[in-house]
């Protein structure tokens, strides 16, 4: 045993690997390494392997300190020789975070919005509704989810800004948190979000004309720090006001998810919702009914709210636009799918086989496999002398 324990203390851990251990740990919220961000203040190693990292956090109460912390000592622990880890706390100056700004959104002091620029590869879909009451946010919350768990990054941008939602339906009561000129969206279920209430206190109403409403989506999504998105996620209020108007002005390759239910009327409405996209020159990638039946325990079906409205929905606004626009989906009435968000657990995690689950699931695959692609994306040419 002796013989042991004089080879173990005289094993010192190589800072180097130590350092490469530290490569493996992502902040939280910004998902790179914190190698890459400037993060790690230094790293020292004393007599008998134990080892204290200096860490700077971009901000003071970083909310997930605990995390970096717990992450940190999880991967200096596994590098041969370590007997103990340390981690000490600091925060970056205004001129790191300044660096740290530049590094991950460039020079410009105007930010930009990243899902309208040419290269853009992150698939963005407003989820459209004529009216209210159709399920649009349990329908958007549903298909992120389902998303992210086919390992896609995801974010959801709560554009409903008079009734919104999103953060109860994904089960979350953190607040973002700012890092110079950047805001850090948190993450629930794997998905990134951002919403106005989580800017106002308790239930507080949003009282907003038109163009407070344009700034606010402008910053949703030029000023959050939303990293490599694969899908982009829009829970529109219903109709066609302006919030609708303002999207398509700063995310023309937008495209649109139409949600309805079987009712007639309410596919009227819908068609109108979807009609937009003939002003706007939007893509239609198709129309979700939800709410389309009602399984009964003798396997029968009740037809709640009746029958057709989003195949007529898909037919009218396949001839409107004079190119394919698919039912994706009939998702069936199921109070689950309401009380999963009230808890904020949505339904397609806590039950997957669930009827409405698998539809859900089968529409974000259709969606999914059509991700971070070319294929009806708006291209940025105009005559010449234009």
């Amino acid at each position: 045993m002796g013989a042991v324990t004089t080879t173990e203390s005289t094993t010192a851990p190589d800072v180097e690997a130590i350092r490469k251990a530290l490569a493996s740990v992502n902040d939280p919220e910004i998902n790179k390494p914190i190698t890459d961000l400037g993060m790690v203040k230094d790293v020292s190693v004393a007599d008998g392997g134990v080892v204290t990292v200096a860490v700077y956090l971009t901000i003071a109460g970083c909310p997930l300190r605990d995390k970096i912390t717990k992450d940190v000592t999880a991967a200096v622990s596994a590098v041969a020789g370590v007997r103990d880890v340390r981690v000490e706390l600091d925060v970056m100056s205004d001129e790191q975070r300044t660096e740290l700004r530049k590094s991950l959104r460039g020079d410009a002091e105007e930010p930009k919005i990243p899902f309208a620029e040419p290269g853009s590869l992150t698939r963005v879909y407003c989820v459209a509704s004529g009216k209210g009451g159709v399920g649009k946010s349990s329908v958007t919350v549903n298909l992120a989810v389902a998303m992210a768990e086919r390992g896609l990054s995801v974010g959801v941008v709560d554009a409903d800004i008079y009734g919104h939602s999103v953060p109860r339906m994904l089960g979350t009561t953190e607040k973002p948190t700012k890092v110079e000129k950047m805001i850090m969206p948190p993450q629930a279920h794997g998905v990134k979000v951002i919403s106005i209430g989580m800017f106002t206190p308790g239930n507080t109403p949003v009282v907003w004309r038109g163009p407070m409403l344009h700034r606010a989506l402008q910053q949703f999504l030029a000023d959050v720090f939303w990293g490599d998105l694969d899908v982009l996620l829009l829970d529109l209020p219903p109709g066609t006001g302006d919030i609708a108007i303002s999207v398509a002005q700063l995310i023309p390759n937008a495209e649109i998810l139409v949600v309805t239910t079987p009712q007639q009327a309410a596919a009227e409405v819908a068609e109108r919702a979807g009609a937009i996209a003939l002003q706007t020159r939007q893509r239609i990638a198709g129309v979700i009914e939800n709410m389309s039946w009602m399984e009964l325990p003798d396997g029968t079906r009740m037809d709640v709210f009746g029958t057709g409205g989003g195949q007529v929905v898909a037919d009218s606004l396949t001839r409107a636009v004079g190119s394919d626009v698919p039912l994706l989906g009939q998702v069936p009435l199921d109070p689950r799918l309401r009380e999963s968000g009230d808890d904020g657990t949505p339904l397609v995690t806590h039950e997957p086989t669930a009827p409405a689950s698998v539809v859900l699931r089968e529409v974000a695959g259709r969606l999914s496999q059509r991700a971070r692609g070319l294929a009806g994306r708006m291209l940025n040419v105009s005559p010449a002398g234009r």
